[in-house]
């Protein structure tokens, strides 16, 4: 399947106005859905949900977008608009991976890497990246190979480790870049005191056709994981993934018949494509 995987923010009553800064922050960006649960934009090409789920989560460093930009000017507008009201992890200036770079967390608590290079380095404009810390520090590695098992087609791009140089565990990774199913993600392990993790604030909804897929990536994700509810699980990492029927926004279109769908997925863990078929119909049986 062509660009299974897409992430999702989570948001307090806000995805409409973090919806508007990011159309504002990053060039060739629009709203592509707005409804009071969810707003979806596209930028690039790339999908990206925006839920209001309420004040439960939000997004941390833990999860990341590193974003290539190909000119100075669009890391300048990006930062510029990303900031005001944010917090700088990292101060615009020029690293050793990019002549002009900044990692800033905007109000929303959503962190962006921005960079100066060319796209062709990632094949993406927006790249998640997995921050592995405290409990999870030095399972990136272990992360990597298994989600590149999961998915398929699959690779891991590149590994680069820590060596005693750099101020933390020699031999951990310092940047990974590897691809699920076309998706391009990136990972690193950090052994400094942070006071966050993976949480629901940022997870990953993987669209199904099937429901052999829904079982299938069901089954493969929550191995030594935690399944939830709504077709949301956390994987062995602390990661939180939706496995999704690709059909769903078609059945909740309709005012009464979504309606009957959505009292149908609300008492599932798993979704059941027949199930909610049967909602959409008003099939109780």
């Amino acid at each position: 399947m062509k660009n299974p995987i897409y992430p999702c923010l989570w948001f307090d009553g806000q995805a409409k106005e973090a919806a508007t800064l990011y159309s504002a922050a990053f060039p060739d960006t629009k709203i592509t859905a707005d409804t009071p649960i969810v707003v979806s934009i596209e930028s690039a090409g790339q999908k990206f949900m925006l839920l209001n789920g309420g004040p439960q989560f939000k997004p941390n460093p833990s999860i990341s977008f590193y974003v290539v930009c190909e000119t100075k000017k669009e890391v300048d507008i990006a930062w510029k608009k990303l900031s005001e009201g944010g917090n700088v992890l990292m101060p615009l200036d020029k690293y050793d991976w990019s002549e002009h770079y900044g990692w800033v967390q905007d109000k929303f608590g959503v962190n962006w890497q921005l960079s100066f290079g060319k796209l062709t380095s990632t094949s993406q404009k927006f790249s998640p990246t997995l921050m592995f810390t405290d409990a999870q520090h030095g399972k990136a590695e272990k992360a990597i190979n298994f989600y590149t098992s999961v998915f398929s087609p699959s690779s891991v791009v590149g590994i680069l480790r820590y060596t005693e140089k750099d101020g933390d565990v020699p031999g951990t990774i310092k940047h990974a870049q590897f691809t699920l199913g076309g998706y391009v993600m990136m990972a690193m392990d950090s052994s400094l005191m942070h006071q966050f993790g993976f949480t629901e604030g940022v997870s990953f909804v993987v669209d199904c056709e099937t429901q052999e897929e829904i079982d299938y990536y069901w089954n493969k994700l929550t191995e030594s994981g935690e399944e939830s509810m709504c077709g949301w699980l956390k994987d062995q990492f602390g990661v939180s993934w939706q496995i999704v029927p690709a059909i769903l926004p078609d059945l909740m279109r309709d005012p009464v018949k979504g309606q009957r769908v959505v009292q149908a997925f609300l008492k599932m863990k798993k979704f059941d494509i027949e199930a909610l078929k049967k909602a959409y119909e008003g099939d109780s049986a």
